[in-house]
């Protein structure tokens, strides 16, 4: 069994870069994000357009980044994997930076991480997309599909965590879904099985038995 995750929205419990814009950036962020859910540019084009809006010190960043929260059951289950010797894979098409000084706080900065990379200095963001992909049918920052694709060894059942539009093409990837909000629409939508969700206990109290049966099978 192999775990790839997305971030925001999933294991932190808001969407941490529209919290870091609505503190840090101007009105514009949002028309960025209008012309996005319209179709008129791509979730990459928008996300980069965004993150050089965001003004304020790195002091004042990671203020607004110390306030976001994880699922209450995340922790617990990054345990339960490296107990296991689960493969977990954070996949997100948000900010490296933000996704890490967040997790530090929980002793959790060491999960490996595939996103977007924030560049510059304050008030001079960037955003670097190394793992976008042009032709991705999310047309994200980072192309999920190819990244799952890459690091998942086809001799493990991937299981794969989301809940956004970002995940709608890599959940076809997935043996096992787990989805909530926009994600678990889409696959319902779409006849696609799948686990809904509300926390990550939930997903630690199914997936357990089933390492557990198949533990037990090749005994």
């Amino acid at each position: 069994m192999q775990v790839f995750c997305d971030f925001d929205g999933t294991i932190s419990v808001v969407d941490t870069t529209d919290r870091v814009l609505s503190r840090l950036a101007g009105p514009q962020w949002e028309a960025l994000e209008a012309d996005w859910i319209a179709g008129r540019i791509d979730a990459a084009a928008c996300m980069r357009g965004q993150i050089a809006l965001i003004e304020g010190s790195d002091a004042e960043l990671d203020a607004v980044l110390d306030e976001v929260e994880l699922d209450p059951g995340f922790p617990a289950f990054a345990a339960w994997c490296a107990d296991h010797a689960i493969p977990l894979t954070i996949v997100s098409d948000g900010v490296d930076y933000f996704i890490r000084r967040i997790l530090a706080r929980h002793g959790l900065e060491d999960l490996p991480i595939v996103s977007n990379r924030l560049m510059g200095e304050a008030g001079a963001r960037a955003l670097s997309q190394p793992h976008r992909r042009d032709g991705c049918a999310a047309g994200a920052g980072v192309c999920k599909c190819e990244v799952a694709a890459a690091r998942h060894s086809p001799a493990k059942s991937l299981v794969y965590v989301g809940d956004g539009r970002s995940d709608f093409c890599v959940s076809h990837r997935a043996d096992i879904l787990f989805a909530k909000d926009a994600l678990a629409t889409y696959a319902a939508g779409r006849g696609e099985a799948h686990e809904r969700f509300e926390t990550f206990h939930d997903i630690t109290a199914m997936l357990a038995p089933l390492v557990e049966a198949r533990r037990a099978t090749a005994l």
